[in-house]
């Protein structure tokens, strides 16, 4: 009879140890799920060289009195070749082997004087660019802020440059038009050579798409893609986080990523004033210099919606306004 009661306990015992594992790995289960986050996409560009002529600044030759030519004032071969063993026979021969001579010290002297900031490497071909990354954190309540960015992910030109500038001043205006949802900041840039360019450009955006799980919209390269099933899935886990876990923080992150000929200084994000000035910089930068673009932002489905421990998690960096 006493093992009896004791047999009971255990089994009891098992059950609820039982029935544990299994909630935490339902719980488990959710818990990835809900931190598959929907993702859009607006950018494009290249990081190019851009292609540069170079002008005498003598005009080239003249063949008359002055300049370079055989007689009269100016620079009068027959006085010079005489130190190459020409005596003062002017031929053409002699013209030629001058003007290789001084094209090559020319191009001796152009070298020296760059390759001290670029190592060696002429500026007309490898110069200096900017790279910056600009995160802003709003409240979920930015709905219009959505919308905005949805329309303008399915109209933009982002295969021309001007269509890409249009697409960084419409973001921008995007974002300026909301500083009451405005929560968290975050900026920084870099000045470096325009061949390192892409790889500083490239790291920033993929840092920011590797937070999303699927990449509900997007146009890049004017290759538009959607994906209006995975939006409406995103909904309903969003609905499933409301019914399993009460958050009191629902957050927008929009992420701007530029590579431009321009040279940026952006400040460190303390408030609001920094957050303005920084954007207004960033979307003043014309077609001419603006190299790549990304807009990124995360959620782009509709009722999805980052919560405080997303943020404190994948967006370390930004600062509370």
């Amino acid at each position: 009879m006493p093992k009896q009661p004791r047999s009971f306990f255990h089994s009891l015992l098992k059950s609820i140890l039982l029935l544990s594992l299994v909630f935490t790995l339902v719980l488990g289960g959710a818990n990835d799920a809900l931190a598959a986050r929907s993702g859009g996409r607006i950018g494009g560009g290249s990081f190019r060289a851009p292609s540069r002529t170079y002008t005498p600044p003598g005009g080239g030759y003249r063949g008359g009195g002055g300049g370079y030519g055989y007689g009269g004032g100016g620079f009068g071969f027959p006085f010079l070749l005489p130190f190459f063993g020409f005596g003062g026979v002017g031929s053409l021969f002699s013209i030629l082997i001058f003007f290789a001579i001084a094209n090559f010290l020319v191009n001796v002297i152009r070298n020296a004087l760059s390759g001290g900031e670029n190592g060696g490497v002429l500026t007309s071909s490898n110069p200096k660019v900017a790279v910056g990354r600009v995160q802003v954190g709003l409240l979920a309540d930015a709905r219009e802020l959505q919308t905005d960015l949805d329309e303008l992910a399915q109209k933009a030109d982002t295969g021309t440059a001007s269509g890409r500038a249009q697409v960084l001043q419409e973001a921008t205006l995007t974002l300026l038009r909301h500083p009451e949802y405005w929560v968290y900041g975050a900026a920084d840039s870099q000045q470096t050579a325009l061949d390192s360019a892409e790889a500083k450009f490239n790291q920033y955006a993929l840092a920011e798409r590797s937070k999303f799980a699927e990449e509900t919209l997007s146009n890049y390269n004017n290759q538009l893609r959607g994906d209006s099933g995975n939006r409406a899935i995103a909904g309903e886990i969003d609905k499933l986080a409301k019914n399993l876990q009460q958050e009191s923080g629902e957050y927008i992150v929009v992420t701007l990523v530029v590579g431009t000929t321009n040279k940026l200084n952006l400040p460190a994000i303390n408030d609001s004033a920094d957050m303005r000035n920084t954007l207004r910089q960033i979307g003043g930068i014309g077609s001419d210099d603006l190299l790549a673009i990304e807009v990124l932002w995360t959620p782009q489905a509709q009722g999805d919606t980052l919560t405080t421990d997303d943020i404190l998690a994948n967006y370390p960096n930004l600062k509370l306004l």
